[in-house]
């Protein structure tokens, strides 16, 4: 069992930035990939980011590209997703995932369920 636990959530005006962090109390994240998604009110689960478990790959949702940077630390268990120009529409619940595997293609983390998933973190991007 792997547990994560999501911070850096908070109110932001549009344009600014948030960083947010995902650690795994006790447990190493070597050898899983680790991915965002996020799901705003009344909206199905979206697929954020993900990133393999050295970090050399990445993949990003179309709406996020340019914008958001996922990144890791291995050594402190540490996964971050960096939010720059943020946009109202980016408001949701973040969710920290974790996997054993990597996918092939971006699409494959579309309809994918993660093996490990944290409780989330509140986003709200003000106008």
């Amino acid at each position: 069992q792997v547990q994560l636990v999501e911070s850096g959530g908070g109110v932001v005006q549009a344009g600014g930035s948030l960083r947010l962090s995902c650690t795994t109390p006790g447990r190493t994240l070597r050898g899983y990939t680790m991915g965002w998604f996020r799901q705003a009110p009344g909206n199905e689960r979206e697929f954020v980011a993900v990133i393999n478990w050295s970090g050399g790959r990445t993949y990003y949702a179309d709406s996020v590209t340019g914008r958001f940077t996922i990144s890791r630390d291995n050594a402190k268990n540490t996964v971050f997703l960096q939010m720059n120009s943020l946009k109202p529409e980016d408001t949701a619940a973040y969710y920290c995932a974790a996997d054993s595997g990597f996918g092939a293609s971006r699409s494959y983390y579309v309809n994918h369920n993660m093996d490990y998933w944290g409780k989330g973190t509140l986003v709200t991007v003000s106008s």
